[in-house]
């Protein structure tokens, strides 16, 4: 019982994969690139505001 319910779960997941449409390859290397500058950006901001934050804190520290 176990076992056709596992079976039969892999064999409709292989089933639905064959119904995918895959990028390709100009398009996986263009989202790529889109991801990485998105990556680094995002980083770059929370970079600064994690700076911008912790000299508030250190400011505020001091004036005690």
């Amino acid at each position: 019982m176990l076992m056709n319910l596992v079976l039969n779960y892999v064999r409709e997941s292989v089933e639905e994969l064959h119904h995918v449409r895959w990028p390709t390859r100009q398009q996986a290397i263009r989202l790529s690139i889109v991801v990485v500058i998105f990556t680094f950006a995002s980083s770059a901001v929370f970079g600064f505001l994690d700076f911008l934050l912790s000299e508030a804190v250190t400011l505020l520290l001091s004036i005690s």
